[in-house]
């Protein structure tokens, strides 16, 4: 035994190299002093975070009331939370390549390894750590409001994914303080993440971020699944689902079929760079086209996975702004159908150029151009229901239009790709990343944005700043404009993607334009940062505590805001698809029931947190090799879970007295309240009482 030896066991090949501002000392050159700092910037937040909690001597509540918490809306708001934190470093990462590409010309200041980093780390990231979470949170607190359920299916499950997802977010920032992450990309081809190609840490950390995460986000999709099959309110049968539960119900189907291919993709790699197999290798067997099958199995699916709860936030605002009940309901149900199924049959359109004969590609590109026809149905029953609608230009709203003119474009360049012609001229340049952005920043980015600033009165019970949400979503509407269009023209005029520097000069003018949009972007995001703060400082003003701030049409706007634990005092009768709108008009809206009975919640349980720490040390030890740990972790994972299985209480009963005392209270308020109209909806007198627009047509249809 060697005097190394004992050490190696103890920390397998962690040591002072894989730390970078170590590296930063011994090589200090701008790229490596960047991620330095970066790393000091996550020490620094870590502790100012811990710090300002101490400061408000608020663990115990975190802990009691957050952290082990398996409400629905808490578990769905720290999902959001996640999301937020993930992006700011996401955007500020898309920002830096901006930047880097903008002076790249002959060189730039990042060394080629940095900027292979910062592309892999910000598609990890944006994809599976912002829009993935951000979407679960969304439909966390949203979807058993809407169908009138007390909380999801499984409860403790739906921590335990939520355990699982920061696991894999956790992993992802650790590794701007220890080691490296991956430069291998979102996608994470092999041979080049193999181990012969990339031995460091980047494609561990990689692996098992996202195989947790996925296992995370499995669990997720059956949870969602079952809660919309099992937990909806008497009366509320499929066709009166409001039409954001359609596309839940879609996703988790999605999430259910594939997630799967995914872990089992990573967990091959995994094989191959632990165990010496050869699943992936160009040699004993091995076939990388097999991982880019099993990778785009999922991945093109998870477009639709993002995307379509997307499309059920804009069908919920479109319709609320518009006064209208939303047109064509069974169209954009068959439609939402049509696009998760046809959304398994698409997948080879992702490597048309990968060696598969002619005939195949022709298939996948027809079958990539039949999407756009459900796609386009629902466009044109979105402009329908606002076609003499009566329509306020909310925040919502302005991502909403933002939405159509973006998003109708990407979708345009997106039947360009699927002409396998035309994927080969444009293979590997900008022109791609610019039709991924134009898809996804305002088909789901947009959407959630909306969905944030359309849900924020329900679950803190007062309303975002108006002014700025406004001034937040111009600048996210033309800092994608300038930031993505050029990089259209620049895939045409043959500037290759995922390349840190460029030698031809004519390129340098448009990357200074896309170079202003990122600007606009990261000012986009400090300015709904900032909006946060003043809503926060004058949330009295902005109350609504009576909890139907924009005169909505579904169930989650017939509670309180926000609303108490158990959702709903009795559980709803549902009669019609817009039941809120229809018992506003109809005059059943807040009326007291004649008896109120016990309400069974489940219990707090920390298995989530235990599982999200452990699985954290687990995925870190096997990223640095320290077997002992690795073994210890699982041990700790294995021993929680069935340690739970005998846990005999497992709920709670909320008294009858306590829910009446608390309804009656809520509907004392709603009767000495002041019903708004639409012109005073973003003025302090609207408290959460919406004034009927047109009480001569008694119909919520109308």
């Amino acid at each position: 035994m060697t005097p190394d030896q004992p050490l190696n066991w103890l920390l397998g090949r962690l040591d002072l190299s894989a730390l970078p501002i170590w590296q930063a000392i011994q090589n200090p050159t701008v790229s490596e002093l960047i991620g330095a700092g970066a790393g000091m910037i996550v020490i620094v937040g870590g502790l100012a975070v811990i710090a300002f909690i101490t400061w408000l001597g608020a663990w115990r509540a975190l802990w009691c009331d957050w952290l082990t918490s398996t409400d629905h809306k808490r578990i769905g708001i720290m999902y959001i939370v996640l999301a937020l934190v993930m992006m700011a470093r996401g955007v500020i990462e898309g920002a830096l390549m901006r930047t880097q590409q903008a002076f790249g010309l002959h060189g730039g200041f990042l060394a080629p390894d940095h900027f292979a980093e910062l592309f892999t780390t910000h598609g990890t990231i944006m994809i599976f750590f912002v829009a993935m979470p951000f979407i679960a949170g969304v439909i966390n607190y949203i979807m058993p409001l809407q169908i009138g359920a007390r909380d999801v299916a499984f409860p403790v499950m739906n921590q335990v994914s939520l355990g699982l997802t920061a696991t894999g977010a956790a992993l992802v920032m650790i590794s701007l303080v220890l080691g490296r992450f991956s430069t291998g990309s979102w996608a994470a081809y092999p041979p080049y993440t193999g181990l012969d190609f990339n031995p460091g840490t980047g494609p561990d950390y990689w692996i098992w971020s996202v195989a947790i995460a996925g296992i995370g986000t499995t669990l997720s999709g059956i949870n969602f699944a079952v809660t919309i099959y099992k937990e909806r309110a008497p009366g509320m049968h499929l066709f009166r689902m409001p039409l954001f539960c359609w596309t839940v119900l879609c996703t988790a189907i999605i999430m259910i079929f594939a997630m799967p291919p995914l872990t089992v993709a990573t967990l091959m790699l995994a094989a191959d760079r632990y165990l010496d197999f050869h699943f992936f290798t160009n040699d004993l067997g091995g076939n990388m086209m097999n991982y880019v099958n099993l990778f785009w199995l999922f991945g093109h699916p998870e477009v639709y996975l993002l995307v379509l709860p997307a499309y059920g936030i804009f069908s919920e605002t479109i319709a609320t702004f518009s006064g209208k009940r939303l047109y064509g309901y069974n169209s954009l149900v068959y439609a939402t159908m049509a696009i998760s199924v046809l959304s398994f049959t698409v997948w080879l359109h992702h490597f048309f150029t990968m060696g598969q004969s002619a005939n195949v590609n022709i298939a996948f590109g027809i079958a990539s151009m039949c999407i756009a026809v459900p796609t386009g149905v629902k466009v044109y029953d979105w402009m329908a229901t606002l076609f003499r609608g009566r329509i306020r230009m909310s925040v919502p709203m302005i991502y909403a239009t933002g939405f159509f003119f973006l998003f109708v474009t990407g979708g345009l360049t997106g039947v360009m790709l699927a002409n396998p012609t035309i994927s080969y001229q444009v293979h590997n340049t900008l022109f791609l990343v610019a039709h991924f952005h134009n898809v996804i920043i305002p088909g789901v980015l947009f959407g959630l944005l909306s969905s944030y600033h359309y849900w924020f009165p329900k679950a803190f019970g007062f309303r975002l700043h108006e002014g700025w949400g406004r001034v937040s979503a111009l600048l996210w509407i033309f800092g994608f404009s300038f930031t993505f269009f050029p990089l259209y023209v620049l895939g045409f005029m043959g500037m290759p993607r995922r390349s840190a520097n460029f030698t031809d000069p004519a390129f340098e003018p448009l990357m200074l334009v896309a170079l202003f949009g990122a600007c606009l972007i990261l000012s986009a995001l400090a300015t709904l940062l900032f909006q946060l703060w003043i809503s926060i400082r004058q949330r009295e003003n902005l109350a609504v505590p009576l909890g139907d701030p924009w005169n909505g049409r579904t169930l989650e706007w017939a509670t309180s805001s926000p609303p108490p634990h158990y959702n709903f005092a009795i559980l709803p009768q549902v009669r019609d698809r817009d039941d809120f709108a229809d018992a506003k008009a109809t005059g059943r809206a807040y009326e007291q029931p004649d008896q109120y009975e016990d309400i069974e919640m489940p219990n707090n349980t920390a298995l989530g947190m235990i599982l999200c720490l452990a699985a954290t040390t687990l995925g870190l030890s096997l990223v640095f090799y320290i077997w002992w740990l690795a073994i210890l972790c699982a041990a700790i994972i294995l021993v929680a879970c069935v340690a739970r299985t005998f846990t005999l209480s497992t709920t709670h009963i909320v008294p009858a007295e306590e829910v009446a005392a608390e309804h009656r209270a809520w509907l004392a308020a709603v009767e000495a309240g002041s019903a708004v109209t639409r012109l005073d909806e973003a003025r302090t007198a609207n408290r959460g009482l919406a004034q009927l627009e047109r009480p001569d047509l008694m119909k919520a249809a109308q």
